[in-house]
C-alpha cells in the first residue's frame, strides 16, 4: 500500500514539475513565464519531497530534512515571485496583455 502512495506522489510531482518547466519554456513574456516555476513546479517538488520523506522515514519517525526543505520552498517561492514581478514592473518590462487603461480605451477609474 505504501508503494502505491509513494508512486502516486512521485508521478504527481514529476507531472507538475514537467508542466511547470514546459510553461517556462513555452510562454512568451516574463509575467506569464513567472507562473510556471512558482506554481506548478513548487507543487511538483513538494510532492517529490513528501514522497522522499515518507520513504526515508525510519521506524515511524518522519524525516525532518525533507519536511524543512518543503516548508522553506513553500514559504520562499511566493515571496521570490512577488519580488521578481515587482522588479519587472519597476523596469517596465513589456507584457503581451494590455494594461487596464490601455485595453478599454477609457481613462482609468480613480478610487
Amino acid at each position: 500500500m505504501l508503494e502505491f502512495l509513494l508512486s502516486a506522489l512521485i508521478l504527481t510531482g514529476a507531472a507538475f514539475t514537467f508542466i511547470g518547466s514546459l510553461g517556462l519554456a513555452r510562454f512568451r513574456d516574463f509575467y506569464t513565464r513567472l507562473h510556471g516555476p512558482t506554481k506548478a513546479t513548487t507543487l511538483g517538488v513538494g510532492c517529490l519531497l513528501i514522497a522522499s520523506s515518507i520513504h526515508f522515514s525510519v521506524d515511524g519517525d518522519l524525516s525532518l530534512h525533507e519536511v524543512l526543505v518543503t516548508l522553506f520552498l513553500f514559504m520562499t517561492a511566493p515571496v521570490s515571485a512577488h519580488l521578481l514581478a515587482k522588479a519587472a514592473l519597476h523596469i517596465k518590462a513589456k507584457s503581451l496583455a494590455p494594461t487596464p487603461d490601455e485595453g478599454s480605451g477609457q481613462p482609468p477609474h480613480s478610487s
